[in-house]
């Protein structure tokens, strides 16, 4: 029988100190940011940093507006998804199949994996576009990333890497930031092509704006917030804390999206110089980097690349198995969850492959990538826009009459968007 340890003579126990409100209000607010600021940085990736590249090289300042208008729906739509998860604790495609059956959520979790896929392609390209400044070949490239990736996420080792990714990202934006503003920009030209829409009729604007459209809101990160929020644990009291780390994620993302576009109009379009590898759009870092603007673009390119590959492919199993209703998520092991494992390898093996393909236009292949996002994103967003007005699902979180108003308006503006792509393409081939 142990006896109980007496308290030494002359010591006694004082009260922790009480923290100030204002203090348990941050640290809840702290515990709740994540799920919105990766989601919003990851859109960032290889194929973002392509396409507001090329889109700043190609047409100067006249997309800003988009990158704003984009701000708004991307913070509407994920702040949706951040809702479903927080009031259903489960990730889009399982509330799909229970919702609709397993034959609506096999054509949701379809349309996904057809963008994912070429997400998932787009990050091996900048991975072989990056390296391949230095003369590694793409099918080096491309498969050495994939055993790296595969690797680090069945040893469960990913999110700490993620870490040196983002911080690589980070560094990166910030030259991006430098170099627009000692790259002497219009400014004024830029703030009001920031709020004036210069519209035109030619294909290739509509196809620009499509593609900064689809690589800042894309279908794999309606999927990844809800399930990162689910993961979290956080609950439907997490709320105001989730929309200002959702809002945050957006703002990031966008004005980085900005500054890239600003830095690429004043260098590569002012100098009349279109992007068509990667040495080409790695000279918009000049006016920071000088002679180390490659480096510095390869390593931002490695970087952002890598941080999609951690999160895309994962995103594709997760739908996948969520719609069959399989075992997932890298807490089991090989044997326990076979495919969700076996589906993670094939879209990283799949994407590599495909990236190998001799005299493949990388540059080319990330761009496309965000059109297809666009195109596919709305028929995800009306599952998402249902869901979200279900009360019996959703209970006090459900979407009200403005919300819900707000988010079809951005449905439906994206539906035109790629009606219009689509419109101006048959026309100018006619």
């Amino acid at each position: 029988m142990t006896q109980a340890r007496r308290r030494p003579a002359g010591r006694s126990l004082r009260p922790l100190p009480r923290l100030p409100a204002w203090r348990v209000r941050l640290v809840a607010v702290l515990a709740v940011l994540g799920p919105g600021l990766v989601s919003g940085f990851a859109d960032n990736d290889a194929g973002g940093i392509t396409t507001y590249s090329i889109v700043g090289a190609q047409l100067g300042y006249t997309l800003l507006w988009v990158i704003l208008a984009s701000q708004v729906v991307l913070f509407f739509t994920q702040e949706v998804g951040a809702r479903l998860g927080l009031a259903t604790g489960k990730g889009l495609m399982g509330l799909i199949r229970e919702r609709w059956g397993v034959r609506w959520a096999a054509f949701a979790a379809l349309l996904m994996l057809t963008a994912n896929l070429g997400s998932t392609v787009a990050e091996f390209a900048g991975i072989g576009s990056a390296l391949g400044l230095f003369g590694v070949p793409p099918q080096v490239s491309a498969a050495v990333a994939a055993v790296i990736v595969v690797g680090f996420i069945a040893l469960g080792n990913y999110s700490r890497v993620q870490y040196l990714f983002v911080g690589v990202g980070i560094l990166v934006s910030g030259a991006y930031v430098i170099s627009a503003f000692l790259a002497q920009p219009d400014w004024a030209l830029a703030a009001r092509s920031l709020v004036i829409p210069h519209l035109s009729a030619s294909p290739i604007y509509w196809l620009a704006v499509v593609g900064t459209v689809g690589t800042t809101i894309t279908p794999w990160g309606q999927a990844f917030i809800q399930s990162y929020v689910a993961d979290k644990g956080l609950r439907p009291d997490d709320l105001p804390a989730s929309r200002l780390d959702v809002f945050a994620g957006a703002l990031l993302t966008n004005v980085i999206a900005g500054f890239i576009v600003v830095a690429c109009a004043a260098t590569l379009f002012k100098a009349g110089i279109t992007i068509g590898s990667a040495a080409d759009a790695a000279q918009a870092l000049e006016p920071f980097a000088g002679a180390g603007a490659t480096v510095l673009f390869a390593g931002g390119l490695l970087g952002a690349s890598f941080l999609g590959l951690g999160v895309v492919p994962m995103t594709s199993a997760y739908t996948t198995c969520e719609a069959f209703g399989w075992e997932t998520g890298v807490d089991w092991n090989w044997r326990e969850a076979p495919a969700f494992y076996g589906l993670l390898a094939f879209f990283i093996g799949f994407a590599a492959l495909f990236v190998m393909i001799p005299g493949l236009p990388l540059i080319q292949v990330m761009f496309l990538a965000q059109v297809l996002n666009a195109l596919l994103l709305p028929f995800i967003l009306v599952f998402v826009m249902l869901l979200a007005r279900d009360r019996e699902i959703m209970g006090s979180l459900a979407s009200g009459r403005i919300l819900g108003t707000i988010g079809w308006i951005c449905t439906a503006v994206l539906i035109l968007l790629s009606l219009v792509l689509v419109a101006t393409a048959l026309l100018g081939a006619a």
